[in-house]
């Protein structure tokens, strides 16, 4: 029967163990970087669906990087948070523009059209090469 004995250069196995240990540090700055482009498409766009927006950025917010516990995922949300001055849910107001209300108010989707993906694949790949330098 046939044997194959092979030794990984000490350089590489170092290599590897860094990776490993900075992979979650890792993924959580490509999010992060995918959610800084969501933002900024997000403000371009309410300023297209809104006469002021003013109220809305004081509540755009994102969120901090954690992991689920069901499938150890890393994630960084892009949210709404507060209330307007009015005391009118800031959530609820980015919701009735985004998907109309029932009471004839016509959606302008503005928080879907700000997913661009290859801006946010271009952004996160950035962050990756900081890791994983191309040779």
């Amino acid at each position: 029967m046939a044997r194959f004995q092979m030794e990984l250069p000490n350089d590489l196995m170092k290599e590897f163990e860094r990776l490993n240990k900075e992979t979650s540090k890792m993924m959580g700055e490509m999010t992060e970087a995918g959610a800084e482009v969501v933002i900024n498409n997000v403000k371009n766009n309410l300023k297209k669906s809104f006469k002021t927006d003013r109220s809305l950025l004081q509540g755009l917010r994102i969120s901090r990087t954690y992991t689920t516990p069901s499938d150890d995922g890393i994630n960084t949300k892009v949210m709404f948070v507060g209330y307007n001055n009015k005391g009118i849910a800031i959530p609820l107001i980015a919701q009735a523009r985004e998907f109309g209300t029932s009471r004839g108010e016509a959606k302008k989707p503005f928080f879907r059209k700000s997913f661009n993906r290859k801006q946010i694949e271009a952004a996160m790949n950035k962050k990756q090469e900081k890791y994983l330098p191309k040779e």
